[in-house]
């Protein structure tokens, strides 16, 4: 991900909270007192934010020291000791939340999303995102998912074209859609993969009537059409199973032989993973 971008949505998240200042700690701890703190962990799953957190601490206080034991993407569980956080006890607080707000919401996505990739080991399919995110905090959440072993769709509406079924109807139907999408890309010069959305089987054949996309959506397919979808694509254009998969279904669908499947609870129904800062002798 961009460092620029990450560091002034960090910067954006530290005015939010610090204010004008951390009065409940300026009030009671001294200028010039140093001390130091380490990140526990209260839970199972798989760490993310490590990153995250030494940007957060860096722009609070550049002269914060970080010793780190687990990297990104480490299986964790209760009683770990991800860092060791020292310098100014000031600086330590005002990062305290803001740190732990970043790992423990992008920890909770990296172990939900490892939960479905664990669930296609030996397959070909691949376990994507959506764009279900918290308004603000897509990039963390994306990194988080990559962290989990996830693959990443598109950032946001500027990096690819995602023909769905409203797009289809505005536009006068699936062929009207796709020929103005490329005069469209044509007229401003861009390179963009498309995807289009299907909602059946009728609409696969038209779809494939009229070519010229990267991918196609299919969207609350059941498995059985899911299975003839994909052998009316036969290995044509990328296919992408969508709609109400669950941790319990995405294997089956994986076995119809689509390539991607797209799943919003990745990032919109997360219980954050369980950590604390505390301070240490």
């Amino acid at each position: 991900m961009n460092s620029k971008t990450l560091s002034e949505l960090i910067k954006l998240a530290i005015t939010e909270d610090i204010g004008d200042g951390d009065h409940s700690s300026i009030s009671c701890i001294p200028e010039n007192v140093s001390g130091r703190a380490h990140l526990l962990i209260k839970e199972q799953g798989v760490l993310a934010g490590i990153e995250v957190a030494m940007l957060v601490f860096h722009q609070i206080d550049p002269a914060l020291k970080l010793e780190v034991f687990l990297e990104d993407g480490a299986k964790i569980k209760n009683g770990y000791v991800a860092f060791i956080v020292s310098g100014k006890v000031l600086s330590i607080l005002q990062s305290e939340r803001l740190v732990l707000n970043f790992m423990q919401r992008m920890s909770g996505i990296a172990t939900t999303t490892n939960n479905y990739v664990r669930k296609l080991e030996g397959l070909k399919t691949r376990v994507l995102d959506t764009r279900k995110t918290t308004p603000g905090l897509r990039v963390f959440e994306k990194m988080a998912v990559k962290t989990g072993g996830g693959d990443n769709h598109r950032m946001g509406l500027f990096d690819m074209i995602m023909l769905k079924d409203n797009h289809i109807e505005f536009a006068g139907g699936i062929k009207e859609a796709i020929n103005s999408t490329h005069a469209y890309l044509e007229s401003i010069g861009k390179n963009l993969k498309i995807e289009i959305e299907a909602r059946n089987l009728n609409e696969i054949r038209e779809i494939l009537e009229t070519g010229r996309i990267n991918r196609i959506m299919l969207d609350n397919f059941t498995l059985n059409d899911t299975r003839k979808a994909v052998k009316l694509i036969n290995g044509k254009y990328e296919t992408e199973s969508s709609g109400g998969i669950t941790l319990e279904t995405i294997r089956d669908y994986a076995e119809c032989g689509v390539d991607y499947i797209s799943v919003g609870a990745l990032t919109h129904q997360i219980r954050s993973l369980d950590m604390s800062l505390k301070a240490i002798n």
